[in-house]
């Protein structure tokens, strides 16, 4: 069995570190970059710290409007796909890489697995909302991480296919703990904090908390008045708009430049609580039970909110969240998120599925 996997932004790095690792013991992978993150620490620094080996093909898409990017990706893809003939295309979450993928295989045949399938926020302003919908809507394979996202797949009519895996952060998380404590001192240094104060790990970076004036200013407002220090990686988005905007924080924020994943665990794993709008930092927080508050009315991991460990709050409200948030969590903590060996159950079913997928595109 051949596959393709996509891959471009953050999100998606992470994901395939230990699933690249599951397919290549058994079959032939090619490794797509499309480019969407490209600098060192948006990009590099993730392969590096995680294993992942050097991508066969780097289309060196980056920058421009979400059509822009798409259009671009769609074209180098399609030439990449009727080159190297795979049999499946294998896509994550709900990046423009994600649907770019999804979109120019299955036009010319290719059966998509989509790994973090049935995520739904319900919320079609968010870019990713119409990216992992779409590629649902797609694919042959659909790799579910919760029972919430089943239940999404099937209110739309969509069964076939669908398998409930768990989450391939289960995984990679529980692969980088033990070598993320032993980078905590040096990250405790580097942040001007000692050595185990409490502090909030926070990520802010989606277009509608950065590129509203009023909304970023009450978010940099909250950092710098909180009740904790605050531990802020800077995302390339947020950077740009705070000097457009002409905002800054106050001694109380800790600004860093992007962090690789496994310093991201080790802060995660050291801090007090989460704040961000960040999809992935969510469920890593609940995994490594941290509470979480998020700058978003809504959120695609409803089970972490109904839990009690992660609350929704709009900046005018942050202060409030943050407070509930530092109060002693929830004694429950269900394991919503499955067993580890995700990514070996994802290469079972790839080549379980393999021969009704092909059957679907009138292929042997």
């Amino acid at each position: 069995m051949k596959t393709i996997t996509i891959v471009g932004a953050r999100p998606e790095f992470i994901q395939t570190a230990p699933f690249t690792k599951a397919i290549r013991k058994r079959h032939t992978d090619i490794l797509v970059h499309t480019g969407q993150h490209y600098d060192d620490n948006m990009s590099a620094v993730f392969f590096s710290d995680l294993g992942i080996p050097q991508p066969e093909l780097n289309l060196g898409v980056g920058g421009g409007s979400h059509a822009e990017m798409t259009g671009q990706m769609l074209m180098k893809l399609e030439a990449a796909f009727q080159q190297e003939k795979p049999d499946w295309v294998v896509v994550f979450g709900d990046t423009n890489s994600t649907i770019a993928g999804a979109l120019a295989a299955a036009k010319i045949h290719i059966p998509v697995a989509h790994i973090e399938s049935g995520l739904r926020s319900y919320d079609r302003r968010m870019p990713e909302e119409v990216n992992r919908v779409m590629t649902d809507h797609l694919s042959s394979a659909l790799f579910a991480p919760t029972q919430a996202a089943v239940d999404n797949l099937r209110k739309e009519g969509i069964t076939r296919g669908v398998r409930l895996v768990g989450d391939v952060r289960v995984d990679v998380v529980e692969q980088t703990v033990p070598r993320a404590r032993t980078r905590q001192s040096d990250l405790f240094t580097q942040t001007g904090l000692q050595a185990g104060e409490g502090f909030a790990l926070a990520t802010i970076h989606r277009a509608s908390n950065t590129d509203d004036r009023a909304r970023l200013s009450d978010i940099v407002n909250a950092f710098n008045t909180l009740d904790l220090p605050v531990v802020l990686p800077v995302h390339p988005r947020l950077k740009k708009m705070l000097a457009e905007f002409g905002l800054s924080f106050s001694g109380n924020v800790r600004p860093v430049e992007p962090l690789g994943f496994v310093d991201m665990v080790a802060l995660l794993d050291a801090c007090r609580m989460v704040i961000t709008d960040s999809g992935g930092l969510q469920k890593e927080a609940y995994m490594l039970r941290r509470p979480c508050v998020t700058v978003r009315d809504t959120t695609e991991w409803i089970e972490t909110v109904e839990s009690g460990w992660n609350r929704l709050t709009e900046p005018g409200d942050f202060r409030a969240a943050a407070a509930a948030a530092a109060v002693p969590p929830p004694a429950e903590h269900p394991d919503f998120y499955g067993a580890s060996g995700v990514c070996d159950r994802i290469v079972d079913a790839l080549e379980e599925l393999l021969p009704e997928a092909r059957q679907a595109y009138g292929q042997a």
